[in-house]
């Protein structure tokens, strides 16, 4: 048996020490080291497929732009349109053709009266339709008594027309018709010149068409705001019982 084992040539020749028979063999890092292939590692390529579409955002610029930080995960804001037409004098058949039919009598007749509830609707102040309303009325009267018609008064309320364009992200008359004809994208990429161009065609909006453009804001604003004067919380009022006589 002891000659098989020094003839094996799979085990080491040692001598027969008493004080390593009971010992382990250690294998060597280098040996190891040989024997275990080293990890592949692929090289790591762009994904491609997670791209962020381009799109744009609620104040015209398109996502990712260096003006503001960029929040993923937002959904991309449009602008809205107009609840009603310029030329949609009697509004639509809906649960306020009443108050359009009144809008439109307003701006034919009595346009002062119609600008300052829209002003007062606007700013929810106390004296916002009597100030908004008695300026108008002069400058109108001054128009018709020396030029004839109406050219003042627009001067006075265009202002309105984009306030409230901005307050509720309404788009403008240039951008709808850069839309319907196709350059929408390239149009909105300047909000400086955005807002100048839209400013400027609120103000023609007014000189050329000032009644109905006071109808529609007068109908987009009893749309989205109620009324300064309704907003007021109901008072209760609770009723002592009846004397009651016991009967016998």
């Amino acid at each position: 048996m002891a000659n098989m084992e020094e003839s094996s040539p799979f085990l080491p020749s040692q001598k027969s020490d008493p004080n390593n028979e009971m010992k382990p063999i250690k294998p060597s890092s280098s040996s190891i080291a040989g024997k275990i292939p080293a990890p592949s590692v692929d090289p790591v390529k762009p994904n491609t497929s997670s791209a962020v579409p381009m799109g744009w955002t609620a104040d015209g610029l398109p996502m990712g732009h260096s003006g503001g930080p960029t929040v993923v995960g937002e959904p991309i804001m449009h602008r809205a349109q107009w609840e009603s037409g310029l030329c949609s004098c009697f509004g639509k058949n809906d649960e306020f053709v009443s108050s359009d039919f009144e809008v439109c009598l307003l701006g034919t007749l009595a346009p002062c009266v119609l600008y300052g509830s829209n002003a007062e609707r606007i700013g929810s102040s106390p004296g916002s339709f009597a100030n908004h309303c008695l300026p108008y009325l002069g400058l109108y009267l001054i128009g018709q008594s020396f030029f004839g018609w109406n050219c003042m008064a627009p001067w006075f309320s265009y202002p309105s027309r984009t306030a409230i364009r901005q307050r509720f992200n309404l788009e403008g008359n240039c951008e709808a018709a850069t839309r319907s004809c196709g350059c929408y994208g390239g149009f909105v990429e300047d909000e400086e010149r955005r807002e100048q161009c839209e400013s400027t065609c609120d103000f023609a909006t007014h000189i050329f068409c000032h009644p109905c453009a006071l109808c529609q804001e007068g109908r987009e604003l009893r749309r989205r705001l109620p009324h300064p004067g309704f907003s007021a919380k109901p008072v209760l009022f609770m009723m002592p019982p009846a004397e009651q006589n016991m009967g016998r």
